[in-house]
């Protein structure tokens, strides 16, 4: 939750800082545009690579250790809502399971390049025990691997990648602007869907108890005839 919250508040500013102020957006968003126009400004004379690189790992790292923190507390509970519909943490808890620091040690290096939320990486690595120290040393040599590749290219895009930043800040006002529409309006979609479903489930769960209460009371009038008939055969006085 904080850090999406913090997602939104630097979502103004990410654009305008790209194309002026990039070890700054690198610091705070750890952005891969960030780390690759940092590197390439860096390229013609303004700043240098390895402040371009070590600025990278705090704006990578910024929420890991609060992940790992829930995986601890909260454990398969929190796996399971970062999972999603896939449910990809039961599959890496199993593996877990199986081979211990073997897995967990290595999806921590490499999950900077992994094509899955970073999140449940970390939560899981959390919820198996993994010491905090021994976390924090492991996501920061695959943070600066993940920086290095994305410096290496800013690096040799240099001018080119400089020109196409200082676009993006240009227009960083109407750039934002655009994408707070388009999270708008995707959240009023998912809004609208997920009430949706819910309408369509009380009312799928209304005709179920109807008609089980239609056949309840068939039931029951078959067998208020039953006993009506041991009474009185042929229903006859």
């Amino acid at each position: 939750m904080l850090s999406g919250i913090f997602y939104y508040v630097m979502l103004p500013f990410r654009a305008s800082l790209l194309g002026t102020h990039p070890v700054l957006s690198e610091l705070l968003n750890g952005s891969t545009e960030a780390i690759i126009a940092a590197a390439a400004f860096a390229r013609i004379g303004h700043g240098t690579l390895v402040v371009a690189l070590l600025a990278a790992v705090p704006g990578l790292m910024k929420f890991d250790p609060l992940y790992w923190w829930a995986g601890r507390l909260w454990g398969e509970r929190i796996i399971a809502l970062l999972s999603g519909k896939r449910n990809r943490g039961a599959k890496y808890m199993g593996r877990v399971d199986r081979w211990g620091r073997k897995f967990t040690w290595p999806a921590v290096l490499v999950s900077q390049f992994l094509p899955i939320p970073n999140a449940i990486i970390y939560v899981i690595a959390g919820w198996a025990g993994m010491r905090l120290v021994t976390f924090i040393i492991l996501d920061v040599i695959g943070s600066l691997l993940w920086a290095g590749m994305l410096v290496g290219l800013g690096y040799e895009l240099g001018h080119r990648a400089v020109v196409v930043a200082q676009a993006i800040s240009h227009y960083g006002l109407w750039i934002s602007i655009g994408l707070v529409v388009v999270i708008v309006i995707f959240q009023i979609r998912s809004q609208r869907r997920m009430m949706r479903v819910y309408v369509e489930g009380r009312a799928a769960r209304a005709d179920e108890r109807a008609s089980a209460e239609g056949v309840a009371s068939a039931d029951e009038e078959a067998i208020a005839d039953e006993q009506v008939d041991k009474v009185i055969p042929g229903g006859e006085t």
